[in-house]
């Protein structure tokens, strides 16, 4: 329990000695009407300010109760600017006799990663090169002009319509990538900046809204595959994943689809329907939604300079289905990128690992080549990525020996595969998981 002190939200430093906790008192607050955490042992009640948070309530409320100095770090470029916000919600402290890791988690683990990171920052691994990312977006719109002078040159056929559709599907995918990278923080060294050109990019390069992306992909880095908390392993029963949830459905006879076909589903539903179907129809309700009047103003921006550009060679119904078969081919690229890092790896509920460690058994690497890197955005080094979200991506294969390194000297296992066969284990792992489903289900 806590000793002396003003428990009270908004309680703020004085000379008199702070109040102290344990983690067990700590971990009580871990309620979504009830919220504390703590980041370099200062305990911060967050119940009423986490709505305010930039990133999302979700994603900051997902370390309620436990120790968030390394997530903390991973996700602000600006630490002094943030712990402004932070000085009106300081409660108190850990108690002396307490560790600085809750559930258990590896100190010696905690300490080298720590380390690790400050080697990174010594190196220079943060430091963004701005022509890097200025040729990106230029070879975005390069592939856009593109895409419009083969209509307007070889006009409306279908062979110019079907190249139209691929170099525009490349090129939004690569918008995608691009976008990313500024959702992170990882291009300029304020974050007002990379608020506003992730805006335009996602935004009017794409049609999409930078925060109903933002307040996803965050709770997707802060709890990478976990259940309830990763929204990108929420598969709302169309599939089940990992090794417990088949398990768990099988016992309780829940049989939604016949999960021992998800594998051969899964090419009819996922890639094909991700972003046409789900994302559009999740990204719009939710911008009208909350009443996010800017990114509505931005996605808008698309619509308008696409119908623009191409409903005089194709008219508005033909222009609509032009823009989802490039959406529809776009999908594919992102579901097998995306997913191949991921949905391999652990699926669980809440194990309260160390960030290093929890990020290892959630993700691993595809091998690096030019095509690998460009093809998926430099996520074949998702392990870097995940552990420094905001490093630049063309800094993330320094690092990575590092990273290495520190797996080797704990034992922790570094995935790193070829293209081709990440992309096949999607399939395996989906239908291994059906096979447990379906041993569960006829025989527990």
């Amino acid at each position: 329990m806590g000793k002396g002190g003003n428990q009270g939200e908004g309680a703020t430093e004085r000379e008199a000695p702070m109040a102290t906790f344990s983690w067990e008192e700590i971990q009580k607050h871990n309620l979504r009407t009830d919220k504390w955490l703590v980041i370099d042992r200062k305990v911060y009640n967050i119940t009423k300010w986490s709505s305010r948070h930039p990133g999302g309530q979700r994603v900051i409320g997902h370390y309620a109760g436990e120790d968030a100095t390394d997530a903390f770090l991973a996700f602000h470029r600006d630490l002094d600017f943030v712990r402004k916000f932070m000085k009106p919600l300081l409660i108190g402290e850990l108690a002396p006799e307490e560790p600085s890791q809750d559930h258990g988690k590896n100190p010696q683990i905690t300490e080298d990663f720590r380390a690790l990171r400050k080697a990174a920052e010594d190196m220079n691994l943060f430091k963004s090169n701005h022509l890097f990312f200025l040729l990106l977006l230029a070879h975005i719109i390069v592939m856009e002009s593109i895409a419009w002078f083969i209509i307007f040159y070889f006009g409306n056929g279908w062979i110019p319509t079907i190249i139209t559709a691929f170099v525009l599907a490349t090129s939004q995918a690569q918008a995608g990538w691009l976008q990313h990278d500024y959702g992170h923080l990882s291009v300029f060294k304020k974050s007002a900046w990379n608020h506003v050109v992730h805006k335009f990019i996602i935004g009017h390069l794409k049609g999409a809204s930078a925060n109903w992306w933002n307040h996803r992909h965050f709770q997707h880095h802060a709890k990478p595959n976990i259940f309830g908390k990763d929204p990108d392993v929420n598969m709302l029963h169309v599939l089940v994943l990992g090794e417990s949830q088949p398990v768990e459905y099988g016992k309780k006879k829940l049989k939604y689809l016949p999960y021992n076909h998800q594998h051969k589903y899964f090419l009819l539903i996922g890639p094909p329907m991700l972003i046409p179907m789900y994302f559009q129809y999740q990204i719009i309700t939710t911008m009208i939604s909350r009443r996010d009047w800017v990114d509505l103003a931005w996605a808008m921006s698309y619509y308008a300079r696409f119908f623009i550009t191409y409903v005089p060679f194709y008219g508005i119904l033909g222009a609509v289905l032009f823009l989802n078969f490039i959406r529809f081919l776009e999908s594919h690229w992102f579901v097998w990128v995306t997913q191949m890092n991921h949905l391999v790896m652990e699926i669980d509920h809440e194990p309260y690992r160390d960030w290093f460690s929890s990020q290892l058994v959630a993700t691993c690497n595809v091998e690096q080549s030019f095509f690998n890197d460009w093809f998926s955005g430099h996520l074949n080094f998702q392990i870097e990525h995940h552990l420094f979200p905001t490093m630049p991506r063309h800094n993330l294969h320094k690092v990575a020996p590092l990273v290495k390194s520190l797996c080797a000297k704990h034992g922790i296992k570094y995935q790193e595969k070829p293209l081709l066969r990440a992309m096949l284990d999607i399939i395996r792992c989906l239908k291994k998981s059906g096979e447990l489903w379906l041993d569960a289900y006829l025989h527990k």
